[in-house]
């Protein structure tokens, strides 16, 4: 199997070479480990980033809604290439709620900026926000994709049963040049189907750290890309056991690619 996957990987490499595209965080030539391995046949299942990139953009529906009854709506809109991010908040009772009205945030390649009702702010506290939402939002969008990029550790944690499905566990890290924490995740790989489930997750900017969330997934198809659009989490232990708290919900509707966006909608 590796030796045929490794030769997929330079197949592909070779063709985007001849398409003047280079797709670094697509290309390995040899895998780590097991769980190296498997993470790079899940993202193939799903739609690696070579696939996603050549949608160039989307557009989408995204609402976050907490068990309190509030709830952050937006429209997001993405350029795959550079990463540029936008999204018009309206309500958003959980990001910035003490500012009355729509709000939008951007990331035009260099620089975060926030509007409200049109009118550019510029206070730190409200622009930390925004420079954590944006790059978030993209993340959690590409997030299997970029699960192939450089700079990540995997670690073949081993085999569970979960509700009578069989699933291999694979631990995910960053690179840090300092002793700063990094974030964590622990994908559980359904056998059956290569997919993931659900996996175990923290944010260390957000203060999660030594008690992870576990996120649950389900899957819808769109153009050729399977794409987790419902998601709901909470609080969890390492053994994926969970409180009884409520679950947050994240939900994604009305995928639209190739949108022809312009770079412009980005910038401040």
């Amino acid at each position: 199997m590796k030796l045929s996957l490794i030769a997929l990987i330079i197949i592909n490499a070779l063709l985007m070479s001849c398409n003047g595209k280079d797709q670094s965080t697509e290309i390995e030539t040899t895998f780590q480990n097991k769980g190296h391995e498997l993470v790079y046949e899940m993202v193939q299942k799903v739609g690696n980033y070579a696939t996603l990139a050549k949608h160039k953009d989307v557009v989408y529906s995204y609402k976050y809604q907490t068990p309190d009854g509030k709830a952050d709506i937006s429209t997001e809109k993405y350029i795959f290439d550079g990463e540029l991010s936008y999204g018009a908040y309206q309500p958003h009772e959980r990001t910035l709620a003490n500012l009355e009205g729509p709000i939008e945030q951007g990331y035009d390649g260099k620089e975060y900026w926030l509007k409200h009702k049109g009118k550019v702010i510029t206070d730190t506290t409200s622009l930390k926000r925004v420079t954590f939402n944006r790059p978030t939002n993209f993340y959690w969008f590409t997030m299997f994709q970029k699960l192939l990029d450089p700079g990540l550790n995997y670690e073949y944690i081993g085999e569970k049963m979960i509700k009578d499905n069989a699933y291999d566990i694979v631990k995910i890290t960053f690179e840090s040049a300092t002793d700063k924490p990094t974030d964590i995740y622990q994908v559980y790989i359904n056998k059956d189907t290569k997919m993931v489930d659900q996996f175990l997750f923290t944010v260390v900017d957000a203060g999660v750290i030594e008690t992870p969330m576990l996120m649950e997934l389900e899957y819808e198809q769109i153009d050729n890309l399977l794409i987790p659009t419902k998601r709901r989490y909470k609080k969890s232990t390492w053994e994926a056991e969970v409180t009884d708290e409520p679950w947050i919900t994240v939900d994604w509707s009305n995928i639209k690619f190739n949108n022809d966006l312009s770079r412009e909608l980005f910038k401040k």
